[in-house]
């Protein structure tokens, strides 16, 4: 058996994120024991997103010391524990001192919007204003999105910063490089690495020599001393140096959506997961081939697993808002007091009446990449009511899904004959229907739907050196599913499809970098 550890976002507090661990048998893929703690996510200004670093370590380790007491009290020897995986936001961005170990700033989140006007400027400086000039080195448009311009964000705006990097004392990275930072001894020798997948994620990462790419520095004028070594998703970075699990090898490592990929099993071309989190997130292995797409999809690193591995690559759509759709039904309009709430009043008004909504809170990510566009909700009447708008959020985020698959069906050629999903909304039942109903094909939900800790677990688990899990896939354990299957004719599926459609060109170019800042940055 061996444990996991996780950070992510959850939609059931407001403002908050929850750090998971979860132990898993190695032989059964069976769930032993978890435990979770809530950690606070900060606004300092509109459409600014922050974590606190120390506080993201802290909670890692009382998950850590809570989850072996549960453990012994289960009467399971936690020797047993024989290897850790780390999963991770992917793009979320942190820089820290290595000769105090001390975070210079709170950690970017992936959703924060503030170098928009960072990426206009570096847009000047590529031949005709082309976000996709990048795209055949990285995979990736320029965008918000990505660690790169978040990491020169930092580098323009805080002067703790600079100076460490002028004195040789900065280290970068995503959450996954600070976490094993720390946990393999910090300022006393810890290991300063990060996976593939995360890397890839960066917008400095050359996804085919599989290395920091100099040029893309260069562009970014980022210096590469600061960057962590790359290293693949399997395989022992080092050891537990403090606490209960002292001495044990952490030895995965996989971006949250490459962990959801892995833990669902999609090791053969042409199998795709949908994740339903704070976003939405839908990944089509691609195998050892890179495919990149004509359709606004990224093409990002799907998993390596093991040193002497290949790299496998997937496509990928990113849909920025998908449980946080609920979370602001909840917080900002205060029309339900649970997140559960929204199944129970979508389910009794069984349609939006005419009514849609658009969640661009932070843009449009796939296949659009437009960072003007803002929510709205349209078609209402005097009729409409909060049941409605229920229905027509949870329904947006099937849109966005099928937005997706629609580029990712063009740019494989193959279409998928089914979806299979994961996440937290996935426990929403009126959610699954409905995505079924729009996509007019059947969608596969596994009993357990938290696949990311089992992908970090398998990772960590098959690593050279430990062993304890093997990855042949006669040896897979087979997981139970729930299937939903389409319970709507295709004609109003596309009805309906279209109307969405249309409601998002009205969202289009919304915000403009020239409007009053009204005392925020833009």
């Amino acid at each position: 058996m061996f444990i996991y550890c996780c950070l992510n976002l959850c939609v059931h507090r407001k403002s908050n994120c929850v750090i998971y661990l979860q132990v898993f048998n190695a032989k059964t893929a069976e769930l032993l024991s978890h435990h979770q703690v809530e950690i606070q996510q900060k606004f300092p200004k509109e459409g600014w997103v922050e974590q606190d670093p120390k506080e993201i370590l802290k909670s890692v380790l009382e998950c850590v010391e809570r989850t072996c007491e549960k453990l012994q009290q289960l009467n399971i020897d936690i020797t047993n524990i024989k290897a850790i995986g780390v999963s991770n936001q992917r793009e979320t961005t942190v820089v820290w001192d290595k000769t105090t170990g001390e975070p210079l700033y709170n950690a970017i989140v992936w959703l924060d919007l503030r170098t928009q006007s960072t990426v206009e400027r570096l847009l000047k400086r590529i031949p005709g204003n082309n976000k996709s000039f990048f795209k055949f080195r990285t995979g990736l448009p320029l965008s918000t999105y990505f660690s790169a311009v978040k990491l020169r964000w930092l580098l323009d705006n805080v002067e703790e910063i600079r100076q460490a990097v002028d004195d040789g004392r900065a280290m970068f990275g995503t959450i996954d490089s600070w976490l094993i930072w720390c946990l393999t001894g910090g300022k006393n020798g810890g290991v300063h690495c990060t996976d593939v997948t995360n890397a890839s994620r960066t917008m400095l990462f050359n996804i085919h020599s599989l290395d920091w790419d100099p040029e893309l520095c260069q562009f970014f004028d980022i210096p590469m001393e600061i960057l962590p070594k790359v290293r693949s998703s399997s395989e022992i970075y080092g050891l537990m140096k403090s606490g209960a699990l002292t001495g044990v090898p952490i030895s995965g490592c996989l971006g949250d959506q490459s962990a959801a990929l892995v833990g669902q099993m999609c090791f053969q071309d042409g199998q795709a997961k949908n994740t339903y989190g704070t976003g939405c997130f839908l990944l089509c292995n691609t195998g050892q081939k890179s495919v990149f797409s004509d359709h606004g999809l990224l093409t990002t690193i799907a998993y390596k697993l093991g040193r002497d591995k290949p790299v496998c690559y997937a496509l990928e759509g990113s849909v920025a808002i998908a449980g946080a759709v609920v979370r602001w039904l909840r917080d900002n309009l205060g029309i339900v007091k649970t997140s559960q709430e929204v199944e129970k009043l979508a389910a009794e008004a069984g349609t939006s009446y005419g009514c849609y909504f658009v969640p661009a809170f932070s843009g449009l990510y796939a296949p659009y990449w437009e960072p003007s566009a803002r929510g709205i909700i349209c078609g209402l009447t005097q009729f409409t009511n909060k049941n409605h708008i229920a229905f027509a959020a949870l329904e947006a985020v099937c849109f966005q899904t099928r937005e997706i698959l629609d580029a990712m069906n063009k740019d494989c050629g193959i279409p998928l004959s089914q979806l299979q999903v994961d996440g937290g909304m996935t426990n929403n039942k009126v959610l699954m229907q409905l995505q079924s109903d729009i996509l007019c094909i059947p969608v596969v939900k596994p009993s357990m739907p938290e696949t990311t800790a089992l992908g970090a677990a398998m990772a960590a688990g098959a690593a050279e050196g430990v062993g304890i899990w093997s990855l042949n896939p006669g040896d897979l354990t087979a997981v139970t599913c729930e299937r939903f299957e389409p319970q709507i004719n295709p004609e109003e599926s596309e009805y309906r499809y279209a109307r969405w459609k249309k409601a998002v060109m009205k969202s289009m170019d919304w915000e403009t970098s020239e409007a009053p800042s009204n005392g925020t940055d833009k």
